[in-house]
């Protein structure tokens, strides 16, 4: 479910509560490890459990001192995260329009 692809960590397929536990224990020490940029274009589907992921690999690299950018974040994960106002914590670049959205 997650590859590294030209320094990038690469999620593909589904980031739903389906997917979550095993997205969670793949990703947590990747994202650990080594400052990260998540590439979420591959992603075809979301619930609000990806925020979950994504929130927890958040806090997981800022307690190591780690960066994690995220880009190419779905559509409806954007949404997800304004409705439930953690859009600054994810997409903390949103505000300059670093960040890319897929549409």
């Amino acid at each position: 479910m997650i590859s590294e692809i030209d320094g990038q960590l690469h999620i593909a397929g589904e980031m739903n509560h389906q997917t979550a536990t095993a997205l969670l224990a793949e990703g947590t020490p990747l994202v650990g490890a080594a400052d990260q940029v998540l590439n979420l274009a591959a992603v075809a589907v979301v619930d609000s459990s990806a925020l979950a992921v994504l929130l927890q690999w958040v806090r997981t690299a800022r307690a190591a001192g780690r960066q994690l950018r995220v880009i190419d974040a779905p559509a409806a994960l954007v949404s997800l995260a304004s409705l439930y106002g953690v859009s600054e914590i994810l997409f903390p670049s949103a505000a300059g329009n670093e960040h890319s959205v897929q549409h």
